[in-house]
């Protein structure tokens, strides 16, 4: 019983995960601290997350461009603050990162 259980609420946990992607990648943003200096609508001390995606639309090759900026940080792009490395960011989530803003509109 208790295994049926069980396998109900992780059937039912990813059932919520795949239907709501997006609420999913906003957490790993927030959990790796992104928020800190991005918002999706809006600049805070980096640019919103919106405005990203707008300025990287149809490049073929930005995800990747976008998950090694996560990963490495850069300067120069949106002016004189720089974005830090992200240390706390492995390169599958910086990919997955990097997907969920490119999917802002």
């Amino acid at each position: 019983m208790l295994k049926q259980r069980l396998l109900s609420l992780a059937v039912a946990s990813l059932a919520l995960t795949a239907a709501h992607p997006v609420l999913a990648d906003q957490a790993l943003a927030t959990s790796k601290n992104c928020m800190a200096c991005h918002a999706v609508d809006r600049k805070l001390v980096g640019p919103s997350f919106k405005d990203v995606a707008a300025k990287y639309a149809g490049q073929k090759d930005a995800a990747d461009k976008l998950a090694a900026k996560i990963l490495k940080g850069g300067s120069g792009v949106w002016g004189a603050v720089p974005m830090p490395a992200n240390p706390q960011v492995n390169e599958a989530d910086a990919k997955k990162l990097a997907g969920w803003i490119l999917g802002q509109k």
